[in-house]
Formats: structure tokens, C-alpha cells, sequence
């Protein structure tokens, strides 16, 4: 997506008018879980908040993608790094843990 459509899908369904990296729509939970148990949710990104935010970390875009992936896929999970300071925490282990086991090193990202 571009920056217009998830930040319409953000203010639908978030309440928040800007755009944003990723948004993680679970089907695990909510009125139609019980028709595909395998099926945790739907990840969409932003490739031109991916691109900026590469670019600020000096990463690639392939990189930043990964990461974003890995961030939704924690989210549809359960994992949430806006609700305490502690969750924040868990969330950003587990993040390098996934990261560290895919690429061989831990990275750190805010």
C-alpha cells in the first residue's frame, strides 16, 4: 500500500488519521475466528513508510520489510509494545531473537 490507503485503514479501524509502517488485522479473534483456526490475521505495510524509515536507518528496503513482518507477525501473536513499558520490552527481545535467528546477528531497532 501507499501512505493515503493505510492511513485510511488506520483511521477506520485504529482511530488514527496519519499513516503508519504496518497494521495487523488478527482473525484469531473477533466474529469470524472460528472459520480458518490455522489463519492468524492479515499484515498490511506501507512500502512508502517502509522506504522513509530504511532510509533513516540506513537499511534497505528488504531489510525493513523483514523487520516489519516480523513486528506484524509478533502483534498477531499477541505481543504489544503500547500498552506498558514491560510488554515494550518483551516485544523488542522477541523481536531480535527473530531477527537474530534469521540473519545470524542480533539487531536492534526502536
Amino acid at each position: 500500500m501507499d501512505d493515503p490507503q493505510i492511513t485510511n485503514l488506520n483511521k477506520t479501524y485504529l482511530h488514527r488519521n496519519r499513516p503508519t509502517d504496518i497494521i495487523a488485522f488478527s482473525q484469531i479473534e473477533g466474529d469470524f475466528s472460528h472459520l480458518n483456526a490455522n489463519l492468524l490475521g492479515d499484515l498490511v505495510i506501507s512500502l512508502e513508510t517502509a522506504q522513509r524509515q530504511a532510509e533513516e536507518e540506513h537499511a534497505s528496503l528488504d531489510d525493513e520489510i523483514v523487520f516489519l513482518l516480523i513486528h506484524g507477525i509478533l502483534h498477531l501473536l499477541g505481543y504489544d509494545h503500547e500498552g506498558s513499558a514491560k510488554q515494550a520490552r518483551e516485544m523488542q527481545a522477541k523481536q531480535e531473537e527473530v531477527l537474530s535467528s534469521i540473519k545470524g546477528t542480533v539487531l536492534s531497532k526502536g
